[in-house]
């Protein structure tokens, strides 16, 4: 069963994304609808309040203009008009006897509130309540005013109205969100698989890659989103395990090769020894050869775990103050006889007294497989030439020769593990010394470049760091 068919729908980011994007709606929604119907129910009060206060005002003009009895009918009149249902005026004495009011059949189970009476004669301000009384589907809004020094008008009105458009309100907004919930959730579905379509592109490509296929790359769609920063990333990742593995093939390669001669020749000299009898001298003869090619071995295989370690970060070297200027000199004097056995000049060009922090040992064999190679490869009445400089950052060591020079092709390459250039630069090695080189430049917070026109000669540039720089 494949991994896509083992997740189950809920277990998706898509799935999620679209969860959270419902939720939050969902609450957003909410949260709107309760501030919006705070407003709501605050306005319509509000608005309630207003009329019974135009009331007493009316009233209480009445009152003034034409006498009680105009008010009495005055209330009669107005409570027949709006509808003995919902509203009822009620006259009362200052200590809270009814002397008058509407028709009050509808009313029964209104009391007056003795606690809103002692607060309108203390304050001389109209209270404002709301009640609820047993058979009567809505809320009450009652009201108590002083219309006269004597006389207190309690009026009551029922929020019917009120009532029936909050309830109309709430089933509209139901309705309203239930549609919209299910549009937000398909349009959070349609978006969360927009959104993780890369991610499923990186996957789909990772699943076929595990199946052996390493030339798949993620498409990058050029918006230049998380996605496609992903999908780059994963492809410069592929990149990267691609040229290692051809790497590790061709060392591989190589070791193979390489060891394969010295092994034959080992394998000769031991079947000679057992099968043929020989001179002494002839056997001390193999047995030196055999000596020679386990050397060979066993200096490809130390340098090889050189370079591994100190390619890998392991700290291998000793730090220590070195006069680099003595140090390439002796390097000089010891590959000047090689050279002028050759035929090669070799020069000089060093300043007084240049320091370094670092591994002598490893700087001299490192210096030693740049001249190695110089001459090597310079043929007679050539020179190579040895120069070392400073800036504030780096100690600069040039090995520049005459020879042979390297062609475009291969110079990309020549730092390479086993890698040998064509045959014109075949001679004898393993392909490891400028390997080595490059590995110990690094190892001092530096590093070796080379230049080189074909039949011209070549400069290795060597920047080391300066000295205190530690070792990596």
């Amino acid at each position: 069963m494949s991994l896509r068919k083992r997740i189950s729908l809920r277990h998706t980011l898509a799935f999620r994304l679209t969860l959270w994007y419902a939720g939050i709606f969902t609450l957003s929604s909410w949260v709107a609808f309760l501030l919006f119907y705070m407003l709501i129910t605050s306005f319509m009060r509000e608005q309630t309040d207003q009329e019974l206060l135009g009331q007493v005002h009316r009233f209480s003009t009445l009152l003034t203009v034409e006498g009680v009895g105009a008010v009495k009918n005055a209330a009669l009149v107005e409570a027949q008009a709006a509808g003995v249902k919902k509203v009822f005026f009620r006259f009362l004495s200052r200590n809270g006897q009814v002397f008058s009011s509407s028709n009050m059949a509808y009313w029964k189970n209104i009391y007056i509130t003795e606690g809103a009476i002692r607060e309108l004669l203390r304050n001389s301000q109209p209270v404002l309540e709301t009640i609820t009384i047993p058979d009567h589907p809505d809320k009450i809004r009652i009201l108590y005013a002083m219309i006269s020094p004597n006389i207190i008008l309690q009026v009551g009105q029922t929020m019917e109205s009120y009532s029936r458009f909050l309830a109309a309100f709430k089933g509209i907004f139901i309705s309203t969100m239930t549609f919209l919930i299910l549009v937000a959730a398909g349009l959070g579905w349609f978006m969360a698989r927009r959104a993780v379509s890369g991610v499923e592109a990186v996957t789909h490509t990772a699943r076929k890659i595990s199946g052996g296929t390493l030339e798949e790359r993620v498409p990058v769609k050029g918006r230049g989103d998380e996605i496609d920063q992903l999908a780059l990333t994963f492809n410069q990742m592929l990149d990267r395990i691609q040229t290692l593995l051809n790497e590790i093939k061709e060392m591989t390669d190589h070791i193979a090769h390489d060891l394969r001669s010295p092994l034959t020749r080992i394998r000769g000299h031991a079947e000679v020894t057992l099968t043929t009898a020989r001179s002494l001298n002839e056997y001390e003869t193999m047995a030196a050869g055999t000596i020679e090619e386990c050397d060979r071995l066993l200096d490809m295989i130390n340098t090889m775990l050189l370079i591994s370690k100190t390619e890998s970060g392991v700290n291998i070297f000793s730090a220590e103050e070195i006069e680099l200027t003595a140090l390439v000199q002796e390097a000089c004097d010891l590959f000047s006889v090689i050279a002028e056995d050759k035929g090669v000049s070799l020069q000089c060009d060093l300043p007084e007294k240049i320091r370094l922090s670092g591994d002598t040992r490893m700087i001299q064999r490192m210096l030693s497989n740049l001249l190695d190679n110089a001459i090597k490869y310079t043929p007679s009445g050539g020179t190579v030439s040895v120069s070392l400089g400073e800036t504030d950052e780096h100690r600069v060591i040039s090995v520049k020769d005459t020879g042979i020079g390297i062609s475009p092709r291969d110079l990309p390459r020549i730092f390479e593990r086993f890698y040998r250039c064509d045959q014109s630069r075949s001679q004898e090695g393993i392909g490891l010394g400028l390997s080595l080189a490059r590995a110990i430049a690094r190892a001092h917070g530096g590093d070796i470049t080379a230049t080189s026109l074909p039949n011209q000669g070549t400069t290795f540039t060597v920047t080391l760091s300066n000295p205190g720089s530690s070792l990596s």
